[in-house]
């Protein structure tokens, strides 16, 4: 199995702190900004076209992408509703490679869990998407805070899922989540603690790959923003 993990397109509140380097009036569930439009659709365009930029190492024909995940969160949503139509794919919800924390809005400094959007909204929203029967009107999220120690429990569950779905197979996979949910990911794949000293940064639709093989597992490369131009970099 290869897996390309996808950070989502530029967001609303990733704006907001790039603009005022603080995250007051942040969006509990944050679109995708005009640039982070265009980053999806650039990387969908990669990975539909097989860059050569990307060494495929074992694909010479390109990605070869099999299956595409998302997390419930509309930023991430968006991003992989974006390749998924480029690949003309299903989009399969992935609830659990949510960013860390969930859905909350910030309330007298406390982090208070929200309800995430309904099924009618990403169905509406994301045709293509593939949502567990759990999912209502409710919402997805409804929950409190996710704190830290659940977050490195959660990533190894979804490399659990991971080896259940793709191990010892030639699929190849793209997940699109979220900057904190990698470095959790990697945490349980190295068997780190859950307070890593080591933060891997991601930039916004950067691609980073990793091989499940037999014996090992290899991390190809990480960050790799070759498909944005100076126009769409951060």
């Amino acid at each position: 199995m290869q897996l390309y993990f996808v950070r989502h397109g530029q967001s609303e509140n990733n704006l907001l702190w790039e603009i005022h380097g603080y995250e007051l009036g942040r969006s509990d569930d944050p679109d995708l900004t005009e640039r982070g439009q265009l980053q999806a659709q650039a990387v969908a365009g990669l990975i539909a076209s097989g860059h050569p930029q990307y060494p495929c190492l074992g694909n010479p024909g390109g990605f070869g992408i099999t299956h595409v995940y998302s997390s419930l969160m509309v930023r991430a949503a968006a991003t992989g509703h974006a390749i998924a139509d480029r690949l003309d794919l299903p989009l399969t919800a992935w609830p659990e490679v949510h960013e860390t924390g969930g859905i909350y809005h910030d309330i007298e400094d406390q982090q208070v869990g929200q309800p995430g959007k309904t099924r009618s909204y990403l169905q509406e929203r994301f045709p293509r998407l593939v949502l567990p029967n759990w999912v209502d009107e409710n919402g997805w999220w409804n929950r409190p805070f996710e704190e830290r120690p659940e977050r490195i429990l959660r990533a190894r569950k979804v490399v659990e899922q991971l080896y259940e779905r793709h191990g010892g197979t030639d699929d190849k996979v793209v997940m699109v989540s979220h900057g904190g949910f990698y470095n959790y990911l990697l945490a349980a794949l190295m068997d780190l603690p859950a307070r890593n000293p080591v933060w891997y940064l991601l930039n916004n639709t950067a691609i980073s790959r990793i091989d499940f093989n037999r014996d090992e597992v290899l991390v190809v490369y990480q960050n790799r923003i070759d498909h944005l131009g100076p126009d769409l970099l951060e």
